[in-house]
């Protein structure tokens, strides 16, 4: 199980990184790191390989494996270390905070800076990296893929979505990006799936989140994930978050995706508060949305 490495790391000392740093080099090339090839990854002499394996392992930052030979590959405590004190070192973040959420395939943490932003270590392919080889088409250009790659490459999907999209979209606003890391603004309010609207604030609601995926598709991003579980609303508004499947619209099949992502919010809705969502002709929603005609959700949607 992931854990909390912000406690850890005052504890660790350089040449830790260093040993860390060098079996991330390593496991570009295969899982398991050989033992004798870690002095060259990390700058370490063998001796000091054997010292930090043993402190990293106590912490639980590395994993030994005796298979063909000895073998070494960090878990995500160790890519969380990596990542955190780059943060650390860079003055992205000053302090940890409490978790703000734990899900299949990230983990969101308060952390402090000039003020409280978000930080979220993303998890795609540490438990289900077949699933996610098959799914995520940034891994199927190489050959040897760890999940240490899959991570990073949704990290930074995401974080390039962001920069795309903010302001013009109402997104967290990004701040930075490390590995599989990204921080961000901290939003307030609740998510879709647990929010209860008002009859009166239904429709405005579902028009709010339709005029960001219009605005997205404008700005080159079609969300291709969009659900109940990825809205936040608040009095201010709505805020979309989890970018990391997003896809510039000159993909050949953004528009599919698009007209899936109003068929899921619409679908919600719809089954939420049938007393006030109809049907919807999805085609046409879709079609509106990324030539910029859409208005209303009169237009397309049955009271």
């Amino acid at each position: 199980m992931v854990q909390n490495v912000a406690g850890v790391l005052p504890e660790l000392e350089p040449e830790d990184f260093h040993l860390l740093s060098g079996i991330e080099q390593g496991m570009r090339f295969s899982e398991w790191v050989a033992k004798e090839k870690i002095p060259k990854f990390s700058r370490l002499t063998a001796e000091e390989v054997d010292y930090r394996i043993d402190r990293c392992l106590d912490r639980d930052l590395i994993e030994r494996k005796t298979i063909q030979y000895e073998g070494y590959t960090l878990k995500f405590e160790g890519y969380d270390a990596l990542a955190l004190h780059s943060f650390a070192e860079r003055d992205t973040i000053s302090g940890f905070g409490a978790s703000l959420g734990v899900g299949k395939e990230s983990d969101v943490y308060e952390v402090q800076s000039y003020e409280p932003m978000a930080l979220k270590y993303h998890r795609e392919g540490y438990t289900n990296f077949r699933e996610v080889m098959k799914e995520r088409d940034y891994t199927s250009d190489r050959d040897h893929v760890s999940w240490l790659y899959t991570a990073r490459k949704a990290a930074e999907r995401e974080f390039e979505s962001l920069e795309a999209l903010y302001p013009q979209v109402s997104v967290p606003r990004p701040i930075g990006q490390n590995r599989h890391a990204i921080v961000m603004e901290k939003i307030d309010g609740v998510e879709l799936s647990r929010t209860k609207l008002e009859d009166d604030q239904v429709r405005p609601v579902l028009g709010l989140i339709l005029r960001e995926m219009r605005d997205a598709y404008d700005e080159g991003r079609v969300h291709a994930d969009m659900s109940e579980y990825n809205v936040f609303v608040s009095e201010d508004g709505i805020t979309i978050f989890d970018w990391p499947q997003a896809i510039p619209t000159d993909h050949e099949n953004a528009e599919e995706f698009l007209e899936r992502d109003v068929e899921n919010i619409v679908g919600y809705f719809r089954r939420k508060y049938p007393q006030l969502v109809g049907d919807a002709d999805v085609e046409a929603l879709g079609a509106a949305l990324a030539d910029g005609s859409y208005d209303s959700v009169g237009e397309f949607v049955d009271e």
